[in-house]
Formats: C-alpha cells, sequence, structure tokens
C-alpha cells in the first residue's frame, strides 16, 4: 500500500474501498479486515454488506443510488469503508470515488477481479483479451468490442444474460467458444462450457462472466465486398470508393461519425467497426435503404451505429458533435449541409464527402476555400475484372471525387448563409441526389489521381487533375 495514501487515509472523512470476492471475508487480507473493522460507515450492495452481518457501523445500501452515495460521503467525516466487487477499478466504483474526492481521501485496496479467476480457471493468459462490461448498458453497444475480440470477458447482468448475448453473436455470424462462471471463488462456483448455441436455452445465476475464445480475431471489415450488403438496385458506395473514404476520416477507436445520406450503412458499418468504442450515427431519409441499413445493421452486429430516420441539416441537430462527418448524399441540401458540418466539427477531425460531377467538385471547394478550410481531392477510378469468352476483361466504373476538408489553423469563422452563397453561385444550382455506383464483380483495377495542397489550382482557380496512364 502506498504510505502516503495509507497516512492521508487515516484523516477524518478517509474512505476506502475494498474489493471483495464472493468468497466473502476469507478472500481478504488480516489487513483488509482491519479496516473494515474501523469503519464507522460501511456502504455496499445487498451481498456485499451481507457478508459482515453483525458490523455495527451504519450501513449504505448501494442500488442505483451512487450520486445519492457521492452526496452523503461529501459530507461525511467518519471512517467511511466501501465494499465493491472483486477489483473496484474494472467497471467498479473505485475511479468515481477517487476523480470526485482525491486521492489523498480516497484509498483503493483490489481483489481478484471475475475476468482474472475466469481466465486462471481456463488455464490462459489474459493480458491480451477485452474485458467489457453488459452491467446497464444496451447490449447493441459492446458488440463491436465484442466480436473484434480473439478472447473477451463479458460482465453480464439480469438483461444481458449469457443467452442473450449468444442470441446477438449468432445473428452477427459469430462461432466463439463459450464459458460461463457462476459464483467465482464462492461455495456455489459453477462452470458451463459449450458453443453459443448451447447458452440460448439455459439460465445463469445474476452473478457470472461469460468468456468468449475464438480462433482468431475477425478481420477489420475495411473494404468489404458490396454483395454483403443488402442494398437498392446497386446503390452503394463501391468497395474500392469506401476503402479510400474511410481511410481519409482517419478515425481513432472513441470517435463520434456523422453518416450523413448513409443509404445501406456500408461506410457507416465499416467505420463502426474502426471506433469500436465510439458512435456512429447513420442519416438516412429513404424509406427502402433505411430498411437495408437496419439490416446491414444486424448482420454485421454493428451495434454502435444508430440510425437517424430523416433529413439532414435538420436531422444532425440533435446528434452530438462528430469527431468526422462523412457525406455519401445530401438530398440537395449540400450546401446547408457542409455549413453545419463545418460549425460542429470537433478539433482536429475531418469532412469527407463524396461526389460524382465535377460541377458539384468546383462548387464544394469554393466553399471550402470561402469557409477558410484546406481541401484535399482524390478521384478515385474503378475498373473491375469480368470475364468474357474464357478470357478476363476490364469494366470502368464511374469515377468518384473523394474530397477531404481540414480547418485551416487560423480557421475563418464562416456563416451558414456565406457557405450556402458560395456553392450556389459556383453551382448554380441547388445539389440533387447523385447514383454513383455500379454492380460489377471480379479482380479490381484501382487507379488515384491525386490533387491536394496549394499551388494545384488552374489558371482559372478550379481544380486541375494530374492525368492518369489512358
Amino acid at each position: 500500500m502506498n504510505p502516503s495514501n495509507q497516512e492521508s487515509s487515516t484523516q477524518p472523512g478517509a474512505v476506502w474501498v475494498i474489493g471483495v470476492t464472493d468468497a466473502g471475508a476469507a478472500s481478504l487480507t488480516a489487513e483488509a479486515l482491519a479496516l473494515i473493522e474501523r469503519a464507522e460507515l460501511l456502504c455496499g450492495g445487498e451481498r456485499h454488506l451481507a457478508f459482515f452481518p453483525d458490523h455495527p457501523a451504519e450501513r449504505f445500501i448501494i442500488r442505483a443510488n451512487v450520486e445519492e452515495l457521492l452526496c452523503r460521503l461529501a459530507g461525511e467525516t467518519r471512517t467511511t469503508l466501501v465494499l465493491a466487487s472483486g477489483d473496484p477499478n474494472c467497471f467498479g466504483i473505485g475511479p468515481l470515488l477517487a476523480e470526485r474526492f482525491g486521492m489523498g481521501r480516497v484509498t483503493i485496496v483490489p481483489n481478484l477481479s471475475s475476468a482474472q479467476l475466469a481466465f486462471a480457471r481456463l488455464g490462459i493468459a489474459w493480458p491480451d483479451a477485452a474485458i467489457v462490461s453488459a452491467h446497464g448498458r444496451p447490449l447493441d453497444a459492446i458488440l463491436p468490442m465484442v466480436l473484434s475480440a480473439e478472447k473477451v470477458a463479458i460482465l453480464t447482468d439480469g438483461s444481458n444474460t449469457p443467452a442473450a448475448i449468444a442470441r446477438a453473436l449468432l445473428e452477427a455470424g459469430d462461432n466463439a467458444q463459450a464459458d460461463v462462471f457462476e459464483h467465482l471463488a464462492g461455495a456455489r462456483e459453477r462452470h458451463v462450457a459449450g458453443g453459443l448455441p448451447d447458452l440460448l436455452d439455459q439460465e445463469f445465476a445474476p452473478l457470472n462472466v461469460l468468456v468468449l475464445r475464438r480462433e482468431r480475431a475477425r478481420p477489420w471489415p475495411l473494404g468489404l465486398s458490396d454483395e454483403l450488403f443488402a442494398h437498392r438496385g446497386g446503390m452503394i458506395t463501391k468497395a474500392e470508393v469506401r476503402a479510400v473514404s474511410v481511410a481519409k476520416l482517419r478515425l481513432h477507436e472513441r470517435a463520434v461519425v456523422w453518416d450523413v445520406g448513409a443509404g445501406c450503412g456500408s461506410v457507416a458499418i465499416e467505420a463502426g467497426a474502426l471506433a469500436r468504442r465510439g458512435q456512429v450515427h447513420a442519416i438516412e431519409r429513404d424509406p427502402v435503404q433505411l430498411t437495408c441499413l437496419q439490416v446491414n445493421r444486424r448482420r454485421f452486429g454493428a451495434g454502435n451505429v444508430t440510425v437517424i430516420a430523416g433529413a439532414a441539416p435538420a436531422a444532425l441537430a440533435a446528434l452530438p458533435d462528430p469527431d468526422a462527418i462523412f457525406i455519401g448524399g445530401s438530398g440537395g441540401e449540400l450546401p446547408a449541409i457542409l455549413a453545419v458540418a463545418m460549425a460542429r466539427l470537433r478539433p482536429g477531425g475531418r469532412i469527407v464527402a463524396n461526389l460524382a460531377t465535377v460541377e458539384h467538385l468546383a462548387a464544394l471547394l469554393e466553399a471550402a476555400r470561402g469557409a477558410g478550410w484546406a481541401s484535399e481531392v482524390v478521384q478515385v477510378a474503378i475498373a473491375r475484372g469480368a470475364a468474357i469468352a474464357g478470357a478476363t476483361r476490364f469494366a470502368a466504373l464511374n469515377p468518384v471525387f473523394v474530397v477531404t476538408l481540414t480547418p485551416t489553423s487560423v480557421p475563418i469563422v464562416a456563416r451558414e448563409a456565406d457557405v450556402v452563397d458560395a456553392m450556389s453561385f459556383a453551382l448554380g444550382m441547388q445539389f440533387g441526389g447523385e447514383d454513383v455506383s455500379e454492380a460489377r464483380e471480379g479482380p479490381v483495377e484501382l487507379r488515384v489521381q491525386d490533387e491536394q495542397g496549394p499551388g494545384k489550382q488552374g489558371r482559372d482557380g478550379a481544380p486541375r487533375l494530374n492525368r492518369g496512364a489512358p
């Protein structure tokens, strides 16, 4: 134990956070037991407090009343002891108390976590394992992490039971080996092993942890085949364009992403796999595409993709500020969408748009220049191999402009009206929805023409594209 913490925690109002397993007092060291004996206020869940039925201290039962506990401790001058499951820092109350009251007042004494005990029972290493909590949160929210890990321990609850988790994983095409441990380290410890289908009809004690193991982790779903997605008549961002566009977003795993004009959701789903601890908001107004989006969300277990049925920019108002924005469709509202995107994007973020025509490209770049934003333009021209009379020919798809916008170090504050006026003037018309897709199969030839930075415009200020090989 840190001597400085030990000394400060003898001061009035000291808070000790002690981890305990299902073995109760038998799982505690002599030092931890001595601390419990000195406590004047004993806090914990009913199960934890039941381990010490004869303790004379005043008791505070922790249920769904954590804020009440924090208010109580704020003015408490007596020595307080908070009992928590296993390691209080592993999805427990320890960090919250330390943040609220400081380590000068709070001392945390961890025990073995249920995840540690489960991996010990299996005899396998766990430093590379994911540990995920399903307590009090939507099951969808943990699926990207669970599906991407080679081995993972899941702390379940009464709603997100092993059976419910197994069902969701099977719907996403998973076939992991499953181990459920009940009452670890306690007298009623039980281990059930099997495949995910074996869990569907079983009930387990509320106190359990689910361990999943796979021979190999799922590959990152980047540039997935178009045929894997449900979509309407080829209206999908093609795999190669999708891979370039998602790469340009430069996502981190906790990113908040807007996919505006999400269509069938192919970009949103691949972005969600990279931002597996983040959130992707897929905005779409077309009823048929919304149905496809929901089908694809379930098919890929993309629980961190939230479907927003509505038209931008109005549908963007209630969303959290994004770290990255992809614009795949605008429904004639691109100037207004771009203005909102520029105003709401978090520092360090990026806007990436897919465009099919040079007129739309010129208007977008004009608006970016007027707002003081830097732009990068990449033309992605795809030719996919197709069989013909026992041989192979290349069939070209429509080229797509992938435009990336980033604020400069000294951005110009642009009003929405200025952005709309600039784009409308450059284009001379409202932006319309675009179908830049063609359904093809076979090998791929990828030709990228890159245009970025200053000094690469033509004499009229319009973008100048590098000539590619014929």
